[in-house]
């Protein structure tokens, strides 16, 4: 039903936003990474949306992008799964990396989203796996070999971030060993 929001944003409190669109104003839950995205108080701003009609609440989702957006869709529509739930896989996790994890069928890192235990993370790969990742991770960062997944894994299971693992791992030479790019990783890591 509302697709998009334009507007202002008026107010900021996580993990919600107020956007005035011309006086109306609109209460919006958003993921943590649209959140960090937000420009100031008083600047225009634009939201892609997901309206959800309960019997007891009409609540609006919103993203920054079309694939958070294509992404809590699909999460959604897994049993047991619901808007909450997705909005928290989405703050903890980027659209890219719930790709590759679906892809490498890699439940230890969803288990690191709060919220999410590791049935529910079981379940949520079986039912993503296929719809997930070829198109809505298309555009999005991937790791070009299999040692740069190796690197990822043994930085994440080190305790780094995936954002931190992913954004070290990009910095690195292409050809790099699995065991030099760790070094090398580790050494950026450490600045």
């Amino acid at each position: 039903m509302i697709g998009r929001l334009q507007g202002t944003l008026a107010e900021k409190n996580p993990p919600q936003v107020l956007v005035d669109c011309n006086g109306v104003g609109y209460e919006v839950d958003v993921p943590m990474s649209t959140f960090y995205n937000l420009p100031t108080l008083g600047e225009k701003v634009s939201l892609l949306t997901h309206f959800v009609v309960r019997e007891d609440a009409q609540i609006l989702y919103g993203f920054a992008t079309a694939a958070e957006r294509e992404a809590f869709r699909q999460l959604i529509k897994i049993s047991g799964v619901g808007p909450r739930t997705a909005l928290s896989v989405l703050s903890g996790m980027s659209v890219a990396d719930i790709a590759q994890a679906v892809t490498a069928q890699d439940a230890g890192r969803l288990v690191k989203v709060p919220g999410i235990g590791k049935k529910t993370a079981e379940r949520l790969l079986l039912e993503l796996k296929g719809k997930f990742g070829a198109d809505i991770g298309a555009g999005s960062a991937s790791v070009a070999s299999d040692a740069q997944a190796d690197i990822l894994q043994a930085l994440v299971a080190l305790g780094y971030s995936d954002k931190e693992a992913a954004l070290t791992l990009k910095a690195l030479p292409k050809d790099v060993g699995v065991s030099e790019g760790i070094k090398l990783a580790l050494k950026s890591l450490a600045k």
